[in-house]
């Protein structure tokens, strides 16, 4: 056994061993700038390959962070679910805020509220 396999300190910090240099066919090494959240950062990254066609290296159309960004969010069903969770903000130091104020949900007006089927069911009884 030689002593760099044993010994930590012996190799660079951050330098790539000759063996995966040699059999890999490129790599990248990427973070977030300033290293805060390298897993939000690598869901970005996946979503935007993921729009990308691969033929050239401009940017995807698509926003490079989301409404949510490093915070994490909570959507209560219930409004006792709702003040639970302003209760712990209180309680736990919290850099956080209500995106939208407790309402009952809708649906968009967009969406078609009758069924097509039930029209067409009695126009052909």
């Amino acid at each position: 056994m030689r002593a760099n396999e044993f010994i930590t300190e012996s190799t660079p910090s951050g330098k790539m061993p000759n063996r995966l240099d040699y059999a890999n066919q490129g790599s990248l090494r990427m973070r977030d700038i300033g290293g805060y959240d390298r897993t939000y950062h690598l869901n970005r990254i996946l979503m935007a390959a993921g729009m990308a066609d691969g033929k050239s290296t401009k940017p995807v159309d698509m926003d490079s962070s989301s409404f949510v960004e490093k915070y994490n969010v909570a959507f209560p069903y219930t409004d006792e679910e709702h003040n639970m969770i302003l209760q712990a903000m209180a309680t736990i130091p919290t850099d956080g805020k209500e995106l939208t104020k407790r309402s009952k949900s809708e649906e968009l007006p967009s969406v078609n509220k009758v069924s097509p089927v039930s029209n067409w069911m009695t126009k052909n009884e």
